[in-house]
């Protein structure tokens, strides 16, 4: 028996979190709803993230706690993209998959490094190999400091993701890539990235969820519209988040979105022309 499809054929929703079914701690406007009557349809749904801070599960009962139908499997973050990038960095560089780590980053990040068999330091004094950074809200100057001193004396740099910004309730506010910035400012560098918009989280959440033709959708271009598209996957702009229809039109082609849409309730409908056909 074929699998429902929606919105012009697809058959899997790929979802971004942050500006697309919340801002903060709240849904935004129709999201639950949408993500519901989808389900209802039969049609898979996987959330694909850059946020580093949290693991699977308790993003998983956060959406459940706004009424979202999730399960940890289906959520698929940048925390375990950049352990990964983060073991053939130092394959690469030393010979083997494993070493000190200088993280800088949340409880989940750090105890993810522990578990993959690396030792956690917590100062550049102790000489990391290392240092992989991802998004945690209680990060302050001096882990940042941490991490350029690290830099400086010659460790490896691993970034889960380079958002410069994330959507809250209150409003934009820094993401991991402002962060990043603050220690490239103080080394002169620039990490290694895993995450959006590297195309293998894409491709990873569709074969997970067995999509042969998913649709992404998110609300940032230079990640989620970005990645996407490098993946071969079709993407749709959400106007809930960070961009705009103003700045998705002075996009670069890699960057553009086969459909603009004002929410996720735009789903449920016949997909509209798409983009490119409307560009001519």
């Amino acid at each position: 028996m074929s699998r429902p499809t929606f919105f012009g054929g697809h058959d899997g929703l790929l979802c971004d979190l942050d500006g697309v079914v919340y801002a903060g701690a709240g849904p935004l406007p129709g999201a639950v709803e949408a993500l519901a009557e989808l389900r209802r349809r039969g049609v898979p749904v996987g959330f694909v993230t850059n946020n580093a801070s949290r693991p699977p599960g308790r993003v998983a009962a956060h959406l459940q706690e706004l009424g979202v139908q999730a399960d940890p499997g289906e959520v698929f973050g940048s925390a375990p993209a950049g352990a990964a990038l983060l073991e053939e960095t130092l394959q690469d560089r030393l010979g083997r998959s494993t070493g000190r780590v200088l993280v800088v980053g949340s409880a989940y990040l750090r105890g993810l490094v522990e578990q993959r068999g690396h030792t956690v330091v917590s100062s550049a004094a102790e000489r990391p190999d290392a240092v992989l950074q991802g998004f945690d809200p209680g990060i302050g100057w001096s882990e940042l400091a941490e991490a350029a001193y690290a830099v400086n004396a010659g460790a490896a740099w691993v970034a889960t993701n380079l958002d410069l910004s994330i959507p809250r309730a209150e409003g934009v506010a820094p993401g991991n890539g402002a962060l990043v910035a603050a220690v490239g400012h103080a080394t002169g560098t620039a990490p290694v990235a895993a995450g959006k918009p590297e195309p293998q989280l894409f491709r990873l959440a569709a074969r997970e969820l067995g999509l042969a033709r998913p649709l992404m959708v998110g609300d940032r271009l230079d990640t989620d519209i970005r990645g996407a598209n490098a993946a071969g996957i079709e993407t749709a702009l959400v106007l809930t988040g960070v961009d705009t229809r103003e700045s998705a039109g002075r996009a670069p082609a890699a960057d553009r979105p086969a459909w603009i849409v004002p929410d996720l309730t735009a789903l449920l409908t016949d997909a509209p022309a798409r983009e490119d056909d409307s560009r001519g």
